[in-house]
């Protein structure tokens, strides 16, 4: 993930944490997304979901977060 992110902008990293996330759920096919294609299984075992985003969403939560340095 933070290879990933690394060189991002915000909005360009809020939409590729937005991807991921959908791509989890199976409403997307994460295409072009590199290693991170590799997460597409986890949309087949639901319980497994919430764990795999949770590092997404720590860094959603971080990036929307008032307090988040410059």
């Amino acid at each position: 993930m933070t290879e990933a992110v690394k060189g991002l902008k915000k909005n360009e990293a809020m939409e590729l944490i937005e991807t991921v996330r959908r791509m989890m759920h199976g409403e997307v096919v994460g295409d072009g997304l590199g290693d991170i294609e590799a997460l597409q299984g986890v949309a087949k075992f639901p319980v497994r979901v919430k764990c795999a985003l949770l590092a997404w969403m720590a860094l959603k939560d971080a990036l929307q977060s008032p307090y988040r340095q410059r």
